[in-house]
């Protein structure tokens, strides 16, 4: 049964993905910092949920890193993230306050959690799967607000195909998941101020993706079926961006 560690699972994709995995038998370990889990997740036995600030080198080192010398994940999905908004015109120490925390959430994180999951596969000999959830908005960029948002997107799209580059042919694969617009508890609040139509107008359909569309995805690249797609972005975005 492999074992597959979330960060950030506690609502939106993260928790879709936790879900799926569940309904098809892995073992899932998930994070959370603000959010607490819903009650299914805590009633299924084979879920463990940890409380991490992924903001925090030393939270997220004391929290997690002892998984890696335990028993180290078969699959690592880097899933949490924030967006927040950081205007041009903001105060330089203002500006760079947000900065500073997302890419330490959004990107750090996720570069530390690869590099103990690399390095402790090596060291067992055996095979792993690491999946970067990214966004459309890696591709594309985004409004200027939200820029440090696209950047740290960005970066885990390199991150992810130097991993590939160097350690595929020692065992660990890594994927990028990039969506466009999902329906989760943050897109509700853009759909109730713009409308749904608003955001589905550069979309091939008109209706806004459901984070179960993109699980469907993860659990799929979880089976470890398509290792050769190492390095590959897998776009979903309703045809709002294609390349």
């Amino acid at each position: 049964m492999k074992h597959v560690l979330i960060t950030g699972s506690s609502k939106g994709i993260g928790l879709a993905i936790a879900r799926k995995l569940l309904s098809e038998k892995f073992l899932v370990t998930g994070t959370h910092h603000q959010t607490p889990f819903p009650e299914d997740l805590h009633r299924n036995s084979a879920f463990t949920g940890l409380k991490v600030d992924l903001n925090s080198q030393d939270h997220t080192q004391r929290e997690l890193k002892p998984l890696f010398f335990n028993s180290v994940p078969d699959v690592l999905i880097n899933n949490a993230g924030i967006f927040s908004e950081a205007d041009f015109s903001l105060q330089d120490d203002e500006w760079l306050t947000v900065w500073d925390r997302t890419m330490n959430v959004n990107l750090r994180s996720a570069a530390l959690l690869s590099k103990w999951f690399v390095n402790r596969h090596f060291k067992h000999g055996s095979k792993g799967i690491i999946i970067n959830i990214a966004s459309r908005a890696a591709y594309r960029g985004d409004t200027q607000e939200f820029a440090a948002y696209a950047a740290s997107k960005a970066g885990m799209t390199a991150m992810t195909k130097s991993i590939a580059r160097d350690f595929s042919s020692k065992g660990v694969v890594a994927y990028t998941i990039a969506p466009g617009f999902i329906e989760t508890d943050m897109a509700r609040e853009s759909i109730k101020i713009l409308g749904e139509e608003a955001l589905t107008k550069n979309s091939a359909f008109d209706e806004v993706t459901q984070p179960e569309e993109v699980a469907a995805l993860a659990a799929f690249l979880c089976r470890g079926e398509v290792r050769h797609m190492t390095g590959s972005t897998f776009h979903i975005n309703g045809g709002s961006y294609m390349i």
